[in-house]
């Protein structure tokens, strides 16, 4: 009998509660809202009001805004087929996104562009740059990046280049420094060195011969682990690539040390430095790349490939003397002259998009590469001040910092 009085009594003090504050009253109100709610009347004992931060209240506004706002989110068709055997049951699915509408609304095309960039870039950082991407990512990406390229403005007009420079060779939409992003092949076929490989491949059988090295190339190397990878581009027609790589210098200590107390891992020592290569490019004028979209097409032409920032001791000195860079056109030059049928490889890039954050490329295979634009320096990265230690200074520093904790 006691606990139904009890429960009577919780019951009649809720209800009590509620009348006096009702729900709509506790929910996240700005703070003014709640100083006036509680300005004449007591606040009652274990009822705390709740203030909501000023990035709450934002983030609800915005999605309260993008909730009332018009549908402006890239349509999505999706369409299933069976599989052409007959005796497989699996089926693949091909994705097509609409691309922004080409009408006089500024402000919702560039809003669909914006939506399909983000649904790219979360494609793009979820695989590590398109190196981990399923089919169903692949060809959700595929379509997501057809889509930009269908756009009418997805190439500005040359017009609106305002550079007059006899000496400018590449328009300032172009050149700048450029992140890699994403790419549906291995990340070092963007670099001038594998272009120029690839197109000395001049039937079906060997460029599936030279893709198939390259794969394994990539899987030899696996140990080791791509870094930051950028093209740095100036109006005079240099390009630069810079192709960052990490690995570890005692990966197996086991192998090295066989009775170091069973530890089969490995010293935290890492051998990295840059492969950098350069070459000069030369707009060879704009083709039409698809029924709806068009593309800026230029010329390679290879120069060097050599290994800066190298942390490794003594070679270090050796490798920033420039004496083992390979110079490319000396090589060519040489073949030239004595192969008979041998020509200097100038493959072909094509630009098929470019805004001011985002850059489109596609190689003769139509393998695509997806630049963002790091900022508008057309210097190349200075390797300098990489000390050649091993990583042996920043282990000790960081060491210190987490457990010795000595300080002069």
């Amino acid at each position: 009998m006691s606990s139904n009085k009890g429960a009577a009594t919780s019951t009649m003090l809720v209800v009590i509660i509620l009348a006096v504050f009702p729900p709509s009253t506790h929910a996240f109100h700005p703070p003014t809202v709640l100083h006036r709610h509680f300005r004449d009347r007591p606040v009652p004992y274990g009822i705390v009001p709740l203030f909501a931060t000023e990035e709450f209240q934002r983030s609800l506004l915005e999605s309260q805004f993008a909730n009332s706002a018009p549908d402006i989110a890239p349509r999505i068709d999706v369409v299933t087929a069976a599989s052409a055997s007959s005796s497989s049951s699996s089926s693949s699915s091909s994705v097509a996104v609409s691309p922004p509408p080409n009408d006089d609304d500024d402000g919702t095309a560039r809003a669909m562009t914006s939506s399909i960039q983000n649904s790219l870039l979360r494609i793009a950082a979820s695989t590590d740059r398109g190196q981990n991407a399923n089919a169903v990512q692949g060809e959700r990406a595929r379509a997501l990046i057809s889509a930009l390229e269908s756009n009418d403005d997805a190439i500005p007009d040359e017009d609106d280049d305002d550079d007059d420079d006899d000496d400018v060779i590449l328009p300032s939409y172009l050149t700048g420094t450029w992140d890699l992003l994403y790419s549906n092949t291995q990340l070092f076929r963007s670099s001038p060195f594998f272009l120029a490989g690839r197109s000395t491949c001049k039937t079906p059988e060997r460029a599936r011969q030279y893709d198939w090295f390259c794969d394994m190339h990539r899987r030899a190397l696996s140990i080791s682990n791509i870094g930051n990878v950028r093209q740095v581009i100036s109006r005079d027609g240099k390009m630069t690539n810079e192709f960052e790589v990490r690995v570890g210098s005692v990966p197996f200590l086991s192998d090295v040390m066989p009775n170091f107390g069973g530890y089969s891992g490995g010293l935290p020592f890492t051998i990295d430095g840059a492969i950098v290569s350069t070459a000069d490019v030369t707009p060879i004028g704009r083709s039409s790349y698809s029924n709806s979209s068009s593309s800026v097409d230029w010329e390679v032409y290879m120069d060097t490939v050599e290994i800066r920032g190298s942390n490794v001791p003594i070679l270090r000195n050796l490798l920033d003397s420039r004496i083992v860079a390979l110079r490319s056109r000396d090589l060519s030059r040489v073949l030239e002259e004595n192969v008979d049928g041998y020509e200097i490889p100038r493959p072909v890039l094509r630009t098929t998009y470019v805004d001011d954050y985002i850059r489109i490329v596609r190689d003769m295979d139509d393998n695509v590469f997806v630049y963002g634009r790091a900022s508008k320096c057309e210097d190349p990265t200075d390797y300098s001040g990489v000390l050649p230690d091993l990583g042996v200074a920043s282990l000790l520093e960081g060491f210190n910092d987490a457990v010795a904790k000595i300080y002069l």
